[in-house]
């Protein structure tokens, strides 16, 4: 199933900081028309922190039924409680997604026991297919290979979104762990690298603006253009870059609304981007060729 790109799908609000939830649609249909393989709702650029429960699930709910199959619908679900988490995958299933993203438990902080004990029961008891999210950056925990490699054996747990940017423990991953796990860039900078080795896509917050762009980087390597898929990957680079002039998803959404797609304001603690920095993402987006 995780295959190709997967977009990591902004959360787009009106002014007075309400979901909105025509333009939710539309987002979801954007990417039906532009090929996109699946949607990654209610995660880290989605703003998940800031929305309550009925938001969260409200949002799932949208993204399902406007994409109708079209696409795939694989929803934020972790937390930092194993007991919510499980409640999440729950309603998240009913709703009629295709599986969960579950991250490490952050501020926590548990051990490697502590992270295959907490993962297991979301595979036994949530009744979806898992992809992990490794993102020490912003959880304070690292998940091993090792820890992953024991995960893997469950049925229920099919791939791992890492991002640690560490290629040498990526490579660790998919040589210990073989094809019981399919294993996603989640930075897009790293797309490249992470193919080469063996990876299988990306989650992406780029993708939110060019996705066929992001779509033809990974195809023209599949097919083995080498050279070709270089060349899209440093065209890429500079973008991907300026994703993170500033905390995700804080420039993208700029990007997006510099580019009229409306998405709307960050929520708080998040705030708008610096004037210096909004100019350089700017220059990053006329550079690319994109219209501003």
């Amino acid at each position: 199933m995780l295959k190709g790109l997967y977009v990591a799908l902004v959360t787009p609000f009106n002014k007075d900081g309400s979901l909105n939830e025509d333009k939710l649609r539309e987002l979801v249909r954007f990417h039906v028309d532009s090929g996109t393989d699946g949607l990654v709702p209610c995660a880290t650029t989605s703003e998940n922190p800031t929305y309550s429960w009925e938001e969260h699930f409200r949002i799932i709910e949208l993204v399902v039924n406007e994409a109708a199959g079209n696409l795939k619908v694989v929803a934020g679900c972790g937390t930092n409680s194993t007991t919510r988490s499980i409640e999440n995958l729950i309603k998240a299933r009913e709703l009629g997604v295709d599986g969960a993203m579950v991250v490490t438990p952050y501020y926590n902080k548990p051990t490697q026991e502590g992270l295959y004990a907490h993962f297991m029961k979301l595979a036994d008891e949530g009744g979806l297919p898992l992809m992990l999210y490794n993102v020490p950056g912003r959880t304070g925990v690292n998940m091993k290979p090792s820890t992953v490699k024991r995960l893997s054996e469950h049925e229920n747990i099919i791939g791992l979104k890492e991002a640690s940017a560490d290629l040498e423990q990526m490579a660790e991953i998919i040589s210990i762990c073989g094809d019981n796990i399919i294993l996603m860039s989640g930075d897009d900078s790293l797309t490249l690298p992470i193919l080469a080795i063996g990876g299988k896509g990306v989650v992406s917050v780029v993708g939110n603006i060019v996705p066929k762009d992001v779509i033809s980087l990974i195809s023209i390597f599949e097919d083995g253009d080498l050279e070709e898929a270089r060349r899209l990957h440093f065209r890429l680079l500079p973008l991907c870059q300026a994703m993170f002039i500033e905390t995700n998803p804080m420039p993208v959404k700029e990007a997006m609304n510099i580019l009229d797609m409306g998405v709307g304001d960050v929520r708080l603690p998040l705030v708008r981007m610096l004037p210096e920095n909004i100019k350089k993402l700017t220059k990053a987006l006329a550079d690319y060729g994109l219209s501003v």
